[in-house]
């Protein structure tokens, strides 16, 4: 396939004149995975060898005008709503608001110390997988971003520093989803619509094309199935499976809303790409780490 869209290591971003030099973690896609296996890369597989073909369209597939113009048509018809779903979802690292919804989870659920111990593991070690897999996309494919396409674009948030496909929030945001329905098989809904969510924010903050999270959350919850049909497999000394799926609708409320970070924190909100952040304003230093990915 050729490779004919722009790149994201060629252009600057809106407000900036040189390309990108900082890139974040551009090698994070090598690093161990726990659930698959990306070795040699590129060549993804089970834990048990079986080959694994990514369920995401590759970008030259796609019209990244067209993609364009939905992002600029987002921006001009922006809602107060919209806005709020974006700085929540944007606020710090993409696990920082899946981490309250899963011990919301084991508290409605009555869960046991070593069954929760083993549902922040399994659920982490999946996120850990889904950055993986879209980190080693992102630099391999290397698309840019929005305002990399239109100098005139003002971003609600800062710009992350690492190509836009596919979005990481949408990527571990859908296979969180999936790995929690499997030991919440009754709230899985609500956790796919908080997923959903979560990616269209993206959108609202300028910073990702639809596609970035349409095709970023089908890739996470490919990544969740595999992990989810891992975790079947796990027996104890008996022989018996480890999981017991919690089946008793208790309907958890599960946040947001309301859109209040559970740990609150006082994010530096500076940027060097132009955004229509009214707290935000351009340096020349590298941010430090914020509202992003």
């Amino acid at each position: 396939m050729a490779d004919d869209y722009k790149k994201w290591s060629e252009l600057p971003y809106a407000g900036e004149q040189k390309p990108p030099h900082n890139p974040e973690e551009p090698y994070a896609g090598s690093w161990p995975d726990y659930y698959l296996r990306n070795q040699p890369p590129g060549r993804f597989a089970t834990l048990n060898g079986r080959p694994i073909r990514l369920d995401i369209q590759h970008p030259s597939s796609i019209d990244w005008d067209k993609e364009l113009k939905k992002v600029k048509r987002a921006e001009k018809h922006l809602t107060p709503k919209e806005a709020t779903l974006a700085e929540y979802w944007g606020t710090g690292v993409a696990s920082k608001q899946w981490t309250p919804i899963i011990d919301k989870l084991i508290d409605t659920y009555g869960v046991t110390a070593p069954r929760a111990a083993r549902i922040l593991a399994a659920t982490s070690a999946g996120m850990n997988d889904a950055f993986t897999t879209a980190w080693y996309l992102k630099y391999r494919w290397n698309v840019a971003r929005p305002n990399q396409l239109d100098h005139e674009l003002k971003t609600l948030l800062c710009t992350p520093r690492h190509p836009t496909y596919p979005s990481g929030h949408a990527t571990i945001s859908g296979a969180t989803a999936e790995i929690l329905s499997y030991f919440f098989p009754t709230e899985k809904e609500r956790l796919v619509e908080l997923a959903k969510e979560c990616a269209d924010s993206r959108l609202y903050a300028g910073v990702h094309f639809p596609v970035d999270n349409e095709e970023g959350l089908r890739l996470g919850k490919q990544i969740g199935s595999i992990v989810a049909s891992e975790l079947k497999k796990e027996e104890n000394s008996r022989g018996q499976s480890i999981d017991v799926p919690y089946r008793e609708n208790r309907d958890a409320k599960l946040t947001p809303p309301p859109y209040k970070q559970v740990i609150d924190y006082e994010f530096d909100s500076t940027c060097d790409s132009s955004t229509e952040n009214p707290f935000a304003h351009q340096h020349d230093t590298q941010p430090k780490p914020k509202l992003f990915f």
